[in-house]
């Protein structure tokens, strides 16, 4: 059979779509390639069978050799598009069940002699029975179901996390046979005869079967559990005991969510109505004092939460929340290296939650929303019609080495967001408005300065100050690129530029050091 009609053929089988894209396909519109669907190196055959016809653009990026798994991440990457705009949690498992028809009815079920009795009512009203199990230590009641994706829904309280592009790997392991060794864990509040399930962990190897059109998966359903208490267990299982790779940003977001669980449950036990913030952050401390290092991480961990995810955080947008992957300059971990760590007070706050928070004076209120007008100088200054998303991070210094033309405007992005460069230059933002006050009789702790109300003066300041130290000449010296910059550096390396003007080996770098005075001129 020569190509043209193997064309032909492949055509008709796939219904005339494409085998990766899933778009449709016209021989005699598009250009066509014919490829194996696994490849020969994983022992695919040269076989009719083991054709499909592709779009050629489609051949040409695939993301991978075996055409399943190129199918697989155009699948992915289609539901990315449609979804990441929404927040940065996104795409997240209920975006893929809505997509593959999941997320739209709920068990008909009842307890019975020990047992679970259950339908699918919508789609098979066999009665169908499965033992109760209740784990001795936390008595928690579970069962282990297989249900169509009709009946599975995702619980983004619990698990916030987006669901990433290195779910190619649980592809990978599917495809090689290799089986699911922990199944989706689940919860469902059991009603008046209905159990509406919802998957809060696992949810990659969920997305993964997804997508390689698996239809029916199986769960460990907990029955009627308290949910603060998943909540809490999921939490730790990513943080401190490192059960789940957990990435910063949804860890924040968990011990924000705790944080608010709380104050509910200090609410209740000493009689305050549900809208009273007359308490401080120490109370809760106090109260809850066999945890009270947890409960301090979830006091910041609502702080910094607060600001990322700040209506009016421009920075945001220049963020990867998953990693640092290359497509956006900065890392939510250099964040919190940087700002968080230089401008966030650490120790709980004694005044009340509710203190001054009508005339925008409430001390942590205050250090949100300057924090965030911070970030949006960085934003303005660094970032907005300078760093080219189309260009990219990844592997610039390298690219510049090999002579690729990149703007000098978005050489000076990415430089500027090592957090080695850019916690150097936010210490000259907390030198400055430490010297602010200090010039007008305030002493005040590095730790406080951000829940200080800062003057407009104060703040045409800083603005000439990051304009100064974003605009040096060494941001754009391309032949830096295999030395300064040839690798990442410690924050005392800058330090030392800063200071001396040479690097820590005597190399020249600034014309001359930097100092304070000069740079707000």
């Amino acid at each position: 059979m020569d190509r043209s009609e193997l064309i032909l053929r492949l055509t008709a089988v796939q219904e005339s779509r494409c085998f990766i894209c899933e778009r449709p396909i016209d021989p005699q519109l598009d250009k066509l390639e014919v490829d194996h669907v696994i490849p020969r190196a994983k022992g695919g055959k040269d076989d009719d069978n083991n054709y499909a016809v592709t779009h050629e653009v489609c051949n040409r990026t695939k993301s991978d050799a075996d055409l399943r798994i190129a199918r697989c991440m155009a699948r992915y990457e289609r539901i990315k598009d449609l979804h990441q705009a929404e927040g940065p949690n996104r795409p997240n498992l209920q975006d893929f069940l809505a997509d593959f028809g999941g997320g739209r009815f709920s068990l008909s079920a009842k307890i019975q002699d020990g047992d679970l009795v259950y339908a699918l009512p919508e789609t098979d009203p066999t009665h169908r029975k499965v033992p109760v199990f209740e784990d001795k230590l936390s008595s928690l009641r579970s069962v282990f179901l297989n249900l169509p994706l009709s009946y599975l829904h995702h619980d983004s309280r619990i698990n916030p996390r987006a669901v990433g592009p290195r779910i190619r790997g649980l592809l990978n392991e599917f495809l090689s046979r290799r089986p699911q060794l922990h199944v989706a864990l689940a919860w469902g509040q059991l009603e008046g005869g209905i159990l509406k399930v919802h998957v809060f962990d696992g949810q990659h190897k969920v997305v993964a079967q997804i997508l390689l059109g698996t239809r029916e998966l199986p769960v460990r359903v907990f029955i009627n559990p308290d949910l603060n208490l998943l909540l809490e267990a999921n939490t730790n299982a990513g943080t401190v005991l490192r059960q789940v790779a957990f990435d910063q940003a949804t860890q924040r977001f968990l011990g924000s969510q705790l944080y608010w669980e709380k104050i509910d449950t200090f609410r209740e036990a000493t009689g305050r109505l549900p809208e009273n913030l007359n308490f401080s952050e120490q109370d809760l401390v106090n109260y809850f004092k066999g945890e009270k290092r947890e409960v301090t991480r979830y006091i910041l961990d609502d702080v910094r939460i607060g600001i990322i995810h700040h209506p009016e955080n421009r920075l945001k947008d220049y963020i990867e929340f998953s990693g640092r992957e290359g497509e956006k300059p900065l890392s939510y971990s250099t964040i919190e290296k940087t700002a968080f760590s230089l401008f966030i007070r650490k120790t709980p706050i004694s005044l009340p939650l509710g203190f001054k928070v009508e005339i925008g004076e409430n001390p942590r209120q205050l250090e949100k929303d300057q924090v965030v007008r911070l970030l949006n100088i960085l934003a303005e200054t660094i970032y907005l019609g300078s760093y080219d998303f189309d260009v990219t991070a990844n592997k610039v210094e390298e690219r510049i080495r090999k002579g690729e033309s990149i703007s000098e405007p978005h050489i000076r992005a990415v430089r500027l967001s090592r957090e080695e460069v850019l916690y150097n230059i936010l210490r000259y933002v907390r030198e400055l408005t430490r010297q602010y006050f200090l010039m007008r009789g305030q002493v005040i702790d590095d730790s406080e300065l951000f829940q200080q109300k800062f003057p407009e003066e104060l703040w045409s300041l800083l603005q000439k100050l990051i304009g100064a130290l974003t605009q040096l000449p060494v941001w754009i010296n391309k032949q830096l690129s295999g030395t300064v910059f040839g690798g990442k550096q410690t924050h005392d390396y800058w330090k030392v530029i800063f200071e001396t003007g040479r690097d820590p080996a005597g190399t020249m770098v600034l014309a001359r050091p930097l100092n304070l005075n000069e740079l707000i001129r």
